[in-house]
């Protein structure tokens, strides 16, 4: 599905509307890079043309990557790699960044960082956010709109309609409660930013209006013959 909407493959069913001169940053799942090459982090980014390196350190910095450029990818950790990614989706200014589950293999607190990094993204820039994702509490806090998919579409909505549907109960059950938990703190109520906090809490201001941030989510499976792939 994601790779239809980026053009890399053509839908063999239905119709696929994409706004003229839409900018799409893409986070791939997984990208093998053989650990012999010999490849710098800059070098990658500016694969397959040239990229002014002005740009490639707004980018770079905008991924929260720091200041690895000329190390190589063979060298970085997980959550490096995948920064390196977000970093070179970034380098078009994307009105739409797509991530295809981006945070798999890493662990949890190297995942929890990487998705506050995508609300920086988000804040600072306006895009628009397309995430696919099992996580049910990323899917039920930080998304404005949620698809759940299971070889199709089971139901969609907000995450409180989604929540609560049928479909979406029967496939997750009660192990969303502490999902829907989190997201109604997150989301139920509006801060008053004239009185103080019991707890603190980080506001960001900026020129740029967020981006809606729409999640496709799905059941896992185990990945045997018999397992569909889920977009």
């Amino acid at each position: 599905m994601l790779r239809s909407l980026i053009g890399s493959i053509t839908p063999l069913k239905g119709a696929l509307t994409r706004q003229a001169g839409l900018r799409i940053g893409y986070v791939p799942q997984k990208l093998h890079i053989d650990a012999t090459l010999p490849l710098t982090v800059s070098r990658f980014m500016a694969l397959p043309r040239r990229v002014p390196a002005k740009d490639l350190e707004a980018a770079a910095a905008q991924a929260g990557l720091g200041h690895v450029s000329q190390a190589q990818l063979s060298q970085l950790s997980g959550g490096q790699f995948q920064r390196v990614l977000l970093a070179r989706a970034l380098l078009c200014r994307p009105q739409l960044l797509i991530l295809d589950e981006p945070t798999q293999g890493l662990d949890h607190s190297g995942a929890a960082a990487f998705y506050r990094q995508i609300e920086t993204v988000r804040q600072n820039t306006g895009c628009a956010v397309l995430l696919v994702s099992h996580d049910l509490h990323v899917v039920m806090a930080a998304s404005d709109r949620v698809i759940c998919l299971n070889g199709h579409v089971c139901c969609q909505g907000s995450p409180e309609q989604v929540a609560s549907s049928p479909e979406y109960q029967t496939l997750f059950g009660a192990s969303t409660d502490g999902a829907m938990a989190l997201y109604r703190h997150e989301h139920d109520h509006d801060h008053d930013h004239d009185h103080e906090h019991d707890d603190h809490h980080d506001h960001h201001h900026n020129d740029h209006p967020r981006g809606p941030v729409a999640t496709v989510t799905g059941p896992k499976v185990a990945p045997d013959a018999n397992a569909k792939e889920l977009a």
